[in-house]
């Protein structure tokens, strides 16, 4: 049912924004395009911290009213109106719908795959007592385990396979919980949560840090050993904190938590297909740079395989989560359309900086890509902002003003690790919300808490450097 309260505050400030003089809105040149997309934005934003619909039809809703408003097939009133303007301001529709065939979604359903067989052939179960085993029965101690294995893969392998595979190991761990036990909640969002914060300990481990090498050459150059000594301790400190709350928020009913610890792998041609796929991709997630086949490459290989086998069939596609894969494509349409219209750059140079100091200014950039990467690509937003950075770290650089450039850079690239809100945020907090055992109010008070504090750990760093 539609929370028609919910629903009309969102829709009156869409129209707000939609409907208010161009003058009034504080962007430099903003054009009639990048006027409708923000009130889409902003929409967009209600509707998935609200929830006064499923998140997924608001992913709909976006890829909508992107079409109609500002494509070049869209309604022939709102078409003209841009095109007096400038007609080449216009999206084409094919790039809108491009979301739905993006490369993320198909690591979607290659993860989706590896998840159906596994529990298929109880893959999942047996790698839960193998790997969780040695961090016992209570469920803080299974969740610190469980946050520590997914950590420890995120920093070398993507953060989203590794989520892929925590949540096909914690499956059957959740089974050995009652269904109203607010724990379970508190053990789902350690997947995404340890993989979000994971992925900065290395410079391999997230893209925005790979973004932020690019910038850091010659004397201000940053070893793997060195981007590690000043990332591992802020990953730590920030699981450490993230267990805790987890603890606090979602605490365990339980004393123990029983995993099926009487399973045992079965060994039928069918199941060794599943145990070596799954191995196989896995290692090829691991060892992108061997054979030069990235992770959205190497997740169509598990669903070929899976399908052709009969492992999976017509039945076990129908358990996919669509619903998850729609709310993905309205995450992806959004972000692309932000940055082909140049409405994110517009936002990302709507600050004056020149009257700031150093240390406000690591603050500014640092927010600014935390909020933008709660809506948009982590991986686009440092893409947008790190240019700004390296320009006002040259800049402060040659002045006299910044010691170290390197610290502008880093602070930046981790901060864009810090967009972790919302289910469309990161590919680890869709998966996490495709199992159905969370929602996102759930997740937006564990996210909004840990990425905040993430961030002030970051600006105190900075501060002190500064």
């Amino acid at each position: 049912m539609i929370e028609w309260k919910k629903m009309l505050v969102c829709l009156v400030c869409f129209g707000a924004v939609l409907l208010m003089p161009a003058d009034w809105i504080p962007l430099a040149g903003i054009n009639i395009v990048q006027q409708r997309l923000l009130a889409i934005f902003v929409l967009a934003a209600l509707l998935w911290v609200l929830e006064p619909i499923p998140v997924f039809a608001t992913s709909l809703l976006i890829i909508t009213l992107l079409l109609t408003l500002i494509s070049n097939q869209g309604l022939a009133p709102a078409i003209s109106a841009i095109e007096q303007q400038d007609p080449s301001l216009l999206l084409h529709y094919k790039s809108i719908f491009a979301a739905f065939s993006s490369p993320i979604i198909i690591l979607f359903l290659g993860g989706f795959a590896l998840a159906v067989a596994a529990t298929k052939y109880e893959l999942d179960i047996n790698l839960a007592r193998v790997l969780l085993k040695p961090f016992g029965t209570q469920p803080r101690n299974v969740m610190l385990g469980l946050m520590l294995i997914t950590a420890i893969f995120s920093m070398f392998m993507s953060n989203t396979a590794t989520t892929v595979m925590m949540l096909a190991i914690l499956a059957p761990v959740l089974q050995g919980l009652p269904d109203e036990d607010p724990g379970i909640r508190g053990l789902v969002l350690a997947v995404p949560v340890a993989a979000n914060i994971g992925g900065i300990g290395t410079p391999i481990g997230t893209p925005p840090n790979a973004i932020a090498l690019q910038y850091l050459v010659g004397e201000n150059a940053v070893s793997f050993g060195t981007w590690m000594a000043f990332a591992i301790p802020f990953v730590v400190v920030l699981l450490t904190f993230g267990w805790v709350l987890l603890q606090k928020l979602f605490p365990a009913k339980t004393d123990k938590v029983q995993v099926n610890i009487n399973s045992k792998f079965r060994r039928s041609p069918q199941a060794w297909i599943v145990y070596v796929t799954f191995a196989a991709t896995i290692l090829l997630w691991l060892t992108t740079k061997l054979h030069g086949m990235n992770a959205y490459v190497v997740a169509i290989l598990p669903l070929t395989v899976f399908t052709m086998t009969r492992i999976i069939t017509k039945e076990d596609l129908r358990k996919f989560n669509w619903d998850v894969i729609w709310l993905v494509a309205g995450g992806i349409a959004i972000g692309a359309a932000l940055e082909n219209t140049g409405l994110a750059s517009a936002l990302a140079h709507g600050v004056d900086y020149s009257v700031m100091t150093v240390f406000w200014i690591i603050v500014t950039l640092s927010i600014l890509c935390w909020m933008m990467a709660n809506f948009m690509s982590n991986t686009a937003t440092a893409n947008l902002l790190m240019p700004i950075a390296a320009a006002m770290a040259t800049t402060l650089s040659s002045s006299g003003q910044l010691e170290d450039t390197r610290v502008l850079l880093v602070i930046v690239a981790m901060s864009a690790s810090m967009g972790m809100v919302l289910p469309v945020s990161t590919p680890p907090n869709a998966l996490a919300y495709a199992s159905g055992k969370i929602t996102t109010g759930d997740m937006a008070k564990v996210g909004i808490i840990i990425s905040s504090t993430g961030i002030l750990i970051l600006l105190g760093v900075a501060k002190l450097i500064s």
